[in-house]
Order: C-alpha cells, then sequence, then structure tokens
C-alpha cells in the first residue's frame, strides 16, 4: 500500500491558497534593508527542522598572509635567533623563520618603512618610518605588538644604527645631526652630534644628510658618520671630538668596516669602492672602479652608476668577499639589475629578474670584531626575494621555502577549498614534484629561526590561483601554510601567437589572451573546468600516466539581439530558408583565420584562439580532453563567460555569457544547447520562436572586447545598461497551456509530435554550432521528424517595433517576468569614466517601479549555473537530473536533463536537455545556489568517483562509471527539497515541488553582494556574503537568520572583488595585493585556537661566546672593553633633550598587551624561563668577572710581595 504523505498535501494546499500567492508577491517585491520575511510554510519548517548555529559560533579575524611583501623597501637579519623581517611601502613588516613561520604586522599610519634593525637575541626589532617616527616591536608572542613609539617632530630621520648588545640607538637626520635613543625607555638622551660641530669651521657647505653611522670594531667608543657629500668623521664619543676627518670628491651611499676597525671601504656615486686605513686619513688607501674600463696612461677609470651598497666581510680561511649592488657600466644600458661579488681575484656578476631592493650578508658571528665568515647574501628584489649560497664556487640560489612566486603572473581569479579528500594533496605534490626546477643549492634554507607546530586544524585545504599567462596553480594551504604542489599551464592547448598576429591579439584580448578567468572543480571526481578571457573552456580530467593524443575542439556561435525580432510574411519567407547562411564554412581554421582581416571584410565563424591540430603529448597530472570556443558573429567578437559548471555524474558542461547559454557533453564531444537568453522562456512551445533577421548598422565597438575590472563580472558595465521589468508575481506552468499552446504551432505536423521528438532541436542545434574532431555526429531527424527550427512557416509578416515588441512578449509565455532590474550592472565602482554620459550615469537608478520598456542594447547574462537532481516542474513526485540557471535580471530557470538510463548508453545514446518551464525571481542579478534535502541536511552535486582514464591495468569491459548521485547528509526518501538562491540584493528560500518561497531576507538595498556561497560549518549550513560596502555577512539556512555582520572590509579595489572567496570550516580568502593573499576565518572556534597555530617567532637560544681576543689584542686592541655608554648618554651627565625634537608615545603592546596576545600558562612559562635563563647567564657572567678579578688582585698581591723582598735590605744608593 502506498504510504500517504500528509505534509506534501498540506504543502501543495499551502501553495495554491490565494494567502500564499501574495505573501510570494510580497517577497519579491522587496522590503527594506535587512528584513525577513517567511512564507506560508514556514510553521511546518521550524518544526522539521531544528538550526543548530547561532551567532556565538562566528567571528571575523584575519589568519594569515601569503606571497610576497608588496612594494618592499627595507630588510633586516637576526644572524642568532636566524629571523628575516622586510618592511614595505605601505608600513606592513613581514617576519620570516623556518617555513610554517610567517608573521605579518602593520604600522597603524601606514607610512613607509625606512630601516628594520633587530635587537640581536633579545626578540625585538626596531623599525623607522617615513614619518620620521621610531618604533619598537616585541617579537616575544606570536603576535608582535609596539611597545614605544618615539616621534621626531623637527628632523628626518635617514639612518639608524643599533651596536651589537647595546641599549642605545644611534639615529641620524636629514640636517646631519645624530641623536641616541634608549632602547628601554624609548627615551631622547641629551648627547647630541651636531653637524657643525662635526667637520671643519673652515667648511663653508653644508654636509648633507647622515647616510651611515657606525662604531668602530675596535674601539666602542668612536663612531664612523658617513655624510651624502662625501665627508667622513671619526666622532670620539668620550671627548666628544672629531678625530679624524675624510674627505672625498664623489658622494658616499653606503660604508662598511674590515673587522679589525683599521680599514673601511665606501661606495660611491660614479661606481668607484674607496678602501681608507685610519692611519692616513688624506686619501684613500685604495681606489676601484669594479665595472669601469681602464684607460691608459694613468688616466682615472670611466665612471660607471652608482654603488647603492657594498659590504666587505672577512674569511679566516681565504680572501674576503666584497658585495655590492649596482656600478655597471652605462654603456650596458639594457643589462638587468645585477649583484656583483669579488672573491679574490675573481669577479662574479648575478644578474636578478627585477630591481634590487636591499641585501643582507649572512655571517656566522654576530660580533663585528670578529672575522665575517659569511655562508649566504639575502637579496630583496622590488619582486622576489632570493639567497645566494657563498659557500659554493658557482654560487647557486637556495631554493625558496615560501610562497613568494603567487604573482609569477598576475592573479586573476582563486578558488578555495577546505575539508578536500585527503588523498589529493599527495597526489597532486607527487604529480608536481616531477616538474621542479634543478640547480638549487643543496644545502638547507639559512633563514631557519623560530618555531611552529601543526595545532590542531588537520583538514586539507587547497586554494587554486588562475594567471594571466594561463597558467593555474594549485597550493597546499593545510594548517595556515601555503605550499605550491602543481602548476598547469592551459596555453599549451593553443597555437603560439605569430608575429604578425600580435596586433589581432590586442584588439581581442588586450595583454593576455590566455587570461583564466573563471575555475571550477570537482576535487571527488578530478574534474578541472576554466574559461579564459578569450571566450573558450577547457574541460580537464586527471590521470597518473603520460600520453600523447588529439585535442578534441568544438566552436559554439552564440548570437542574441532582443531588437531584432521580427514575424515573416510566408509569402516573403521561403519555407525552408537557406541553410548556407547559417552554416560556418568548412574551411580550415588553421593558420591565418586569427589574422586582422582585410578592410570591408566582417570576420564570422573565427575563434579568438587556435587549437592545437596535431597530437600533443601530455605529461601526468591534468590533460585536456575538450576545448569549446565561442567565435566571433557578424564582425563582433565573443563576449566573456559569466558562469560555469561541470557534473561528471551527468558528462555535462554548462556555461554563459550575456549573450545566452550553452550546454555540452564532454563524454560524446557534443554541443546540446546553444541558446540566446530570451529563447530559454520560451518553453512553452519549442517551435514559436521565430527566425531572426540579420542585424543591421553593425558597428565595431571596443567596449565589446573582453573587459576588465568589474566588467569581467557584469558584462554590460561600461555601457551602463539600465534595464527596467515591472515584477510579475507568478507564471503559469500547468501543463494545460502547454499542450494548447503546441496546437496553434503553424506547422501541422506538430500536434502529432511526441515529447521527445520535440526536444530533439535542443540536442541538434547545428546550424549554430562547428565542430571540429568530434567524435559522435547525429541527425536532424529524432524519431522520423524534422527537428530543424527552420522548418515551420510563419503566419505574419511585419517587422514590429521596439514598443509593440514589449507589449506582445510582455505577457506571453516566451518573455521573462517584468520588473525592476538592480543589478551591480547598473554600478560603478572606482572605475575610470571616458564619457560625460558615463559620468551622469553612473550610481544611476530607475526609481519607478512602473516603468516596464526596454533599453534595446539591454542583455540578459547568465550569471548562475547549478547541477543537482532536483524537482524540475512544479509538483513532481521524483528528482530528476537538473540544471539551474540564474540571470542578471534575477530570474531562475530549471533545464531538465533527460540521460541514458544505463550506463552502457551513456556513451552512445543522445542526452536530451530542454527548459521544463520552470521560472523563479529575485532582486538583482543571481550569484549561486543550493539545496536541502528535507531534514535540514546540504545536499552535495552527484560526482563521478575518480578513476584513471589511462590505467592499462583495468578491463575496459568489466569497469563501469561509480556515480554518487544523492550525498544528503539524511538517508531518508527525498519528498521534498529547500533550494537556496541568493542573488545581489536578497537570499530566498525556496520548498520544491511546490516551489512555494519560505523565507526571503532582503540583504541590501544601497550596495550589492560581491560574493556569496552557501558552506558548510560546525556540520551545519549557511549562507556568506562579501558585500561591495565591505560588509561579511553570515545567515543561518533555512530560516535565513542573520548570525553575523561585520563591517570588514571596504572594497578599495576591484582586486578583491575578483578574488573574494567562501570556503567550508569558515574559512575565505581574498587578493589584498597583486603580491599577497590574505586569509581569514569567521569560526569562532579558530579565531580561539589562531594563537596555538601560529609560529613562534622567538625562542631562547643562547647567545655564542666571543673568541678569545689574547692578550696583546686586549692590551693595544683599544678601549672597547672598558666603553660605559650608560655613564655616557645618561640622563646624569647628558642630560635631558629638548622636550620639542620628540614625542614619545607609549605603544599597546605593553606588558598587558604581551600578556593578552601570548596568551595561555604556556606564554607565562616561557617568559619565565627566559627570564630565568638570562639572569642565570648573567650570573654566570658575574662569577667568571669575580674570578678573574681575584686571579688578578692574587697575582699583583704576590709580585708585590717579590718586589719588596727584593728591594727589602737595599739601600737607597744601591737603586
Amino acid at each position: 500500500m502506498k504510504k500517504f504523505n500528509f505534509r506534501k498535501v498540506l504543502d501543495g494546499l499551502t501553495a495554491s491558497s490565494p494567502s500564499s500567492g501574495s505573501s510570494s508577491g510580497s517577497n519579491s517585491g522587496g522590503a527594506g534593508s535587512g528584513s525577513m520575511h517567511p512564507g506560508g510554510t514556514a510553521g511546518v519548517l521550524r518544526e522539521e527542522i531544528q538550526e543548530t548555529l547561532t551567532s556565538e559560533y562566528f567571528q571575523i579575524c584575519k589568519t594569515v598572509r601569503h606571497g610576497f611583501p608588496y612594494q618592499p623597501t627595507a630588510l633586516a637579519f637576526d644572524p642568532v635567533q636566524k629571523i628575516l623581517a622586510i618592511g614595505t611601502r605601505t608600513g606592513a613588516i613581514r617576519i620570516l623563520g623556518r617555513p610554517g613561520v610567517d608573521c605579518y604586522c602593520q604600522h597603524e599610519s601606514g607610512a613607509a618603512v625606512l630601516q628594520l634593525q633587530f635587537l640581536i637575541n633579545e626578540g625585538a626589532l626596531v623599525s623607522a618610518s617615513s614619518d620620521d617616527t621610531l618604533h619598537l616591536w616585541n617579537l616575544r608572542q606570536k603576535r608582535p605588538a609596539i611597545l614605544h613609539s618615539l616621534k621626531f617632530n623637527r628632523e628626518r630621520i635617514t639612518y639608524c644604527h643599533l651596536p651589537f648588545q647595546s641599549k642605545w640607538l644611534y639615529v641620524g637626520t636629514e640636517r646631519g645631526n645624530t641623536h641616541i635613543v634608549n632602547i628601554e625607555s624609548f627615551i631622547l638622551s641629551g648627547y647630541v652630534i651636531m653637524w657643525n660641530k662635526a667637520i671643519e669651521l673652515s667648511t663653508k657647505t653644508h654636509p648633507g644628510p647622515v647616510v651611515h653611522l657606525s662604531d668602530s670594531p675596535r674601539d666602542e667608543g668612536k663612531l664612523l658618520i658617513g655624510y651624502e657629500n662625501g665627508t667622513v668623521v671619526f666622532w670620539d664619543l668620550k671627548s666628544k671630538r672629531a678625530e679624524l676627518r675624510l674627505y672625498y670628491d664623489e658622494a658616499i651611499h653606503s660604508i662598511d668596516w674590515h673587522h679589525e676597525g683599521k680599514q673601511f671601504m665606501c661606495s660611491h656615486s660614479d661606481g668607484s669602492l674607496t678602501l681608507w686605513n685610519l692611519k692616513s686619513p688624506s686619501r684613500p688607501f685604495q681606489t676601484t672602479i669594479p665595472h669601469g674600463k681602464s684607460q691608459r696612461e694613468g688616466r682615472k677609470s670611466e665612471s660607471c652608476k652608482p654603488i647603492l651598497k657594498v659590504e666587505y666581510k672577512t674569511c679566516r680561511n681565504s680572501e674576503p668577499f666584497i658585495i655590492f649592488s649596482g656600478g655597471l657600466s652605462y654603456d650596458k644600458a639594457c643589462r638587468r639589475p645585477s649583484l656583483t661579488i669579488m672573491h679574490g681575484k675573481a669577479i662574479t656578476v648575478l644578474e636578478m629578474d627585477h630591481p634590487i631592493v636591499e641585501f643582507l650578508t649572512l655571517c656566522e658571528t654576530p660580533y663585528p670584531n670578529e672575522f665575517q665568515e659569511p655562508y649566504a647574501v639575502a637579496v630583496l628584489l622590488e619582486k622576489d626575494l632570493i639567497v645566494v649560497d657563498l659557500t659554493q664556487s658557482n654560487f647557486p640560489i637556495f631554493e625558496n621555502p615560501y610562497p613568494m612566486d603567487i604573482h609569477e603572473s598576475p592573479v586573476t581569479c582563486t578558488a578555495y577549498f577546505a575539508d578536500c579528500p585527503p588523498d589529493l594533496i599527495l597526489v597532486l605534490y607527487s604529480i608536481g614534484a616531477k616538474h621542479k626546477k634543478q640547480g638549487y643549492s643543496n644545502k638547507e634554507w639559512p633563514i631557519s629561526g623560530g618555531a611552529w607546530n601543526l595545532g590542531t586544524q588537520t583538514y586539507p585545504e587547497i586554494i587554486i590561483t588562475g594567471h594571466a599567462d594561463g597558467s593555474i596553480k594549485f597550493w597546499d594551504a593545510s594548517a595556515i601554510t601555503l605550499q605550491m604542489l602543481y602548476k598547469l599551464k592551459t596555453s599549451k592547448v593553443f597555437e603560439k601567437q605569430k608575429v604578425g598576429e600580435g596586433k589581432q591579439t590586442c584588439e581581442i584580448v588586450e595583454e593576455d589572451p590566455f587570461a583564466i578567468h573563471m575555475i571550477y572543480w570537482c576535487p571527488e571526481s578530478r574534474i578541472f573546468c576554466v574559461s579564459g578571457v578569450s571566450a573558450y573552456v577547457i574541460v580537464y580530467k586527471f590521470s597518473r600516466h603520460e600520453i600523447t593524443a588529439q585535442i578534441v575542439s568544438l566552436e559554439v556561435r552564440l548570437q542574441y539581439d532582443v531588437e531584432d525580432i521580427i514575424t515573416p510574411e510566408p509569402e516573403t519567407s521561403p519555407p525552408f530558408p537557406d541553410l548556407s547562411s547559417q552554416l560556418p564554412s568548412s574551411r580550415s581554421l588553421s593558420g591565418s583565420t586569427n589574422t586582422v582581416a582585410s578592410e570591408g571584410v566582417i570576420k564570422d565563424s573565427i575563434p579568438c584562439l587556435n587549437v592545437k591540430t596535431r597530437p600533443v603529448r601530455m605529461p601526468p597530472g591534468y590533460q585536456a580532453d575538450l576545448v569549446i570556443q565561442l567565435v566571433w558573429v557578424d564582425g563582433e567578437p565573443p563576449q566573456q563567460i559569466t558562469s560555469l559548471a561541470v557534473s561528471s555524474a551527468y558528462g555535462i558542461v554548462a556555461f554563459g555569457n550575456c549573450n545566452g547559454l550553452v550546454i555540452v557533453d564532454f563524454i560524446q564531444k557534443t554541443v546540446l544547447l546553444s541558446m540566446g537568453t530570451i529563447d530559454l522562456y520560451r518553453s512553452t512551445d519549442l517551435y514559436q520562436r521565430q527566425p531572426r533577421s540579420p542585424r543591421k548598422n553593425k558597428q565595431f565597438i571596443a567596449d565589446n572586447f573582453c573587459m576588465r575590472g568589474l566588467s569581467n563580472f557584469y558584462p554590460d558595465l561600461t555601457k551602463r545598461i539600465r534595464t527596467s521589468y515591472q515584477s510579475l508575481t507568478e507564471l503559469n506552468d500547468s501543463p494545460g497551456p502547454l499542450e494548447l499552446e503546441r496546437c496553434k504551432s503553424p506547422t501541422s505536423g506538430l500536434a502529432t509530435r511526441t515529447p521527445e521528438a520535440a526536444l530533439g532541436f535542443y540536442r541538434n542545434e547545428i546550424p549554430a554550432v562547428r565542430q571540429r574532431n568530434q567524435v559522435h555526429h547525429f541527425p536532424d531527424h529524432v524519431n522520423g521528424h524534422c527537428t530543424s527550427p527552420t522548418s515551420q512557416s510563419c503566419a505574419s509578416g511585419k517587422r514590429l517595433s521596439s514598443a509593440d515588441v514589449s507589449k506582445v512578449n510582455r505577457w506571453g509565455p516566451g518573455r521573462p517576468p517584468f520588473r525592476k532590474a538592480q543589478s551591480a550592472a547598473c554600478m560603478e565602482v572606482s572605475l575610470p569614466v571616458t564619457t560625460e554620459e558615463n559620468r551622469e550615469n553612473s550610481y544611476n537608478r530607475s526609481r519607478s517601479s512602473s516603468i516596464s520598456s526596454i533599453d534595446k542594447d539591454s542583455k540578459e547574462a547568465i550569471t548562475a549555473l547549478y547541477f543537482m537532481e532536483s524537482f524540475a516542474r512544479k509538483n513532481d513526485s521524483t528528482i530528476s537530473p537538473c540544471l539551474f540557471v540564474g540571470t542578471s535580471l534575477g530570474m531562475v530557470l530549471v533545464i531538465s536533463l533527460n540521460l541514458p538510463s544505463a550506463d552502457e548508453q551513456r556513451f552512445t545514446e543522445p542526452v536530451i536537455v530542454f527548459p521544463s518551464g520552470t521560472f523563479l525571481s529575485l532582486k538583482g542579478a543571481v550569484l549561486t545556489f543550493s539545496c536541502m534535502d528535507q531534514a535540514g541536511g546540504l545536499m552535495q552535486s552527484p560526482y563521478e568517483v575518480w578513476r584513471d582514464p589511462h590505467n592499462m591495468d583495468e578491463n575496459e569491459k568489466t569497469w563501469r562509471r561509480k556515480l554518487v548521485m544523492n550525498s544528503s547528509s539524511s538517508s531518508q526518501e527525498t519528498d521534498h527539497q529547500y533550494t537556496i538562491i541568493c542573488s545581489e540584493k536578497q537570499a530566498k528560500v525556496f520548498s520544491l515541488p511546490s516551489q512555494t518561497c519560505l523565507y526571503v531576507h532582503n540583504i541590501t538595498e544601497t550596495s550589492f553582494i560581491l560574493q556569496a556561497d552557501v558552506v558548510v560549518m560546525c556540520n551545519s549550513a549557511c549562507l556568506a556574503c562579501f558585500c561591495a560596502n565591505g560588509h561579511i555577512m553570515i545567515m543561518s539556512l533555512p530560516s535565513l537568520r542573520p548570525m553575523l555582520d561585520v563591517n570588514y572590509l571596504p572594497l578599495t579595489d576591484m582586486r578583491i572583488a575578483r578574488t573574494f572567496c567562501f570556503t567550508n570550516e569558515g574559512q575565505a580568502l581574498y587578493l589584498v595585493s597583486p603580491t599577497e593573499i590574505q586569509r581569514l576565518t569567521y569560526s569562532q572556534e579558530m579565531c580561539d585556537n589562531l594563537q596555538d597555530m601560529l609560529g613562534d617567532l622567538f625562542t631562547p637560544i643562547e647567545t655564542p661566546e666571543a673568541q678569545n681576543r689574547g692578550f696583546l689584542k686586549g692590551l693595544f686592541g683599544g678601549s672597547g672593553q672598558t666603553f660605559d655608554r650608560e655613564e655616557l648618554f645618561g640622563e646624569a651627565s647628558a642630560g635631558k633633550a629638548s622636550r620639542s625634537l620628540a614625542q614619545h608615545i607609549p605603544g599597546p603592546g605593553g606588558i598587558e598587551g604581551m600578556k593578552g596576545a601570548a596568551g595561555g600558562v604556556m606564554g607565562e612559562l616561557t617568559r619565565a624561563r627566559i627570564a630565568l635563563d638570562e639572569r642565570g647567564q648573567r650570573l654566570g657572567e658575574l662569577e667568571e668577572k669575580t674570578a678573574g678579578m681575584m686571579t688578578s688582585a692574587e697575582a699583583f698581591s704576590k709580585h708585590a710581595h717579590e718586589l719588596m723582598l727584593k728591594y727589602k735590605d737595599k739601600k737607597w744608593y744601591q737603586f
């Protein structure tokens, strides 16, 4: 006996009641911003589904930033802790250690970082910014914080120097003065070295800004001051006078000491290096121009470009290293930026891909008065960070473990997948490891400081980035790290552009013809699909085996024009029009098909790119299975693809743009449907579509080319299309009128056709498609009936005006419901405006809801696609394969997919697709779909379990496709579903098959949503939205209750809109700069556990002991050991500095802030242990010094006693 479902009867009764209809109508009309309206069956839904998510589950916070620091300006290295710091022009600081230790911090002022100085092995960092402020950062916590700031009011900072194991910071200024700052209190000392005291009184010119400060390795009481004009002053801190003054004709850029403290080297603006000896300061001991041409007769060498920095590092067992940047000859203007390494008589020039910002030599010892023993050079470039190995003669570079090459080609789109199948990362890594570059140094990465553990988060995460050169990178993003797994180059599918084709390429896609526009990936089936700006779609399948195969290519002609609808007359239109005008010519597309057409010739049926026609070798990994290209139509290039979806279970890929929808069977390599958007609404009679005359007055408009910025998402933005539709609350899609309309068809044979025969048209749209290398071909007849749309005769012959078109189609079954369009395509966000019309129309919206006129240039773009097992029609009893189609005008259409029942027939029998006649409407362009089962569990799209398509071990006869058709969390029989649809203005939840709107939430009225996704959090589904005004909003499902609304990030750059994406488990990301990815979380649990997941920047390490100087060096090496800076610079002797000179600003990272940031008992124990270690170390040093003093006292007493005994009995005259 069939089970009686009383709930389903109630659902149907509620849907057909007048109150339900009025409720649905009011919902589609929209309410105030943020309002929520439950529908008729909300009470039943609340009883069935218990929502577990509450607002306590959500909190927004940034987690980690990946990539290369954007616009770097400064570099610093701690040789004991082995951590590296990079400052940027935007005020950011990135601190790097071992892989996993990557910290980002930001100055609140946003001022550029001029210089960075580590307090070596003390867990602190000093930064000098362009707003003349010094900051002290505490690195003994996972989130560094500013402890103190010192703002200079009257002078500009140019250079800073902090001696090793000193608490006094030397600060040089633009006026030439040198100030001294106490690091512990961050208070300015009263000791000042004025520029007029440093130079000779007879000097009449200002020496310029201070460009260098350093204390003598031999004597800490002597300070070397370098001025820009070439003056060098050797200042005695005790006597407060200049001990030596050196002068050179060329400007100084940098200075570095020899470790003995007797010589130093300067780099100059003429490309020269001068070596000075303190014993003969009158002239340089040695002058060289390394890259200058030597002149005859002892003339001075030819000047070169400035040497911006030089480092002079000594070795115990070999010649010293002299490393400098710049200094190339002027006659080699085309040479790339270089780093020169001089070691003995050998000179090695390392050419860089980008300009050099800064470099540092990494040495074994932190003591400046010992042999430095350099082992590597860290070179900071404008767009890269490289480290050169100095221990090998060929100077190889280390393999960089950080993801510094995200921007190798500009990122154009991103995708984020959390909780992926666990084997995917290993598989992708094993494939990608085979293609890694060779020639790296065999030693470990030298920047190995800090500590990091996996933490509690263990699920795998993968980030995919698409790039402007057509490459795609897969990244392992598990446990807040980032490591590249695999790289795919889509450009290998196409022929290389010839020299003569450059102009044509620029016309169509401007700069990057292979740029990736959209990504769709099914991790379970490993089907990967991409679309590019040249209007192509590539379907990839994953295989572990290398193959050589020919790439199958399909070319689709997609055209849509509202204004060209006519009703042809019988006497003027033949019953069978000439198909030669619609069928593309059979000429070959290889060779010159993509060249510039001669004047007067209209391009037609030509793709933007040429697919390779020869067999192509495909390495293991993702291999191209099918390429689909849109072609030129009547002299106009194809429009960009705006939506993309793939179903591995159905073997179908669908995509759309502002012209229409294309559905392709990638198993049989056949186009199933290629139709204009307006034609999708005419589903009541498939043969009522009228043929269209060719367009008149074609104009080649540059705006029709593949566009950038926000127009990538809404292709009609550059035209400022403002289409207004009047709301139509309900469509009559009952089967009765459908049959009546079919009977009214002028073609006599249609009334007797089977539905399958009528629907065959959508499978065999041959006039609109040209296929190449196609495997299967189908005739134009199904079940003995002609399926060509041109086989019917037309009853009327007059052309309708635009007003007539509006009136005729307004209420007819072939038109979409009219309503006011409030799409984001009508808005402009930070885009340049070139015409007065565009200036007037930006932000211009129609405020009248009664306007029903249609703009002639308006086009309804396909903005969202979604494959699902669902109810195709109202009150269906069973689910079937469906494709949900969302448009830019807020309309939702359902396409039915009729698949062969048997698995063996899938490769031979045709797939039939047809519009089901179901329409739903929202306000604004549709962004995303999702489905929930009757128990409230999120339903995943059907997929095919992956198998290697080229596995030789499997028997093809015994192999069958393994399909997962319904992966919902509930195992109950599905008698109804809940469909979640989100547009750029509102979200709605519909009950299927009754199509009753249960909930509607008007998310925003003044802005629009850029990105929306249905994600899983704590085993429950929710809707996550990112709005253009910067708000991140989370709503529960299915009730659409607001859980979170945070003003996180205003839309300041289209890069954010293009790359922002949500994923499961409370994760999200976006491209914060052209070179960096910012990850964030909206999960309260992850925010609480974030401290455990971040790496430790500071680890307790004992400072290496200084080498024994020996008796003679201690006796004659200077007075460095007895120099007391505290006595000299303290307030007691130097006095207080002027209050107007600098202002002290306490930072937020004090003791309280440090405790809160470090968090927990472990942080307190670590700090206590560090304090004990430091105290013990100091006590040990004190004990050693005490023992040494006691030994010296005993020796002195002994020698004094012996001397007394020797001269005890002698008289005075015996001396």
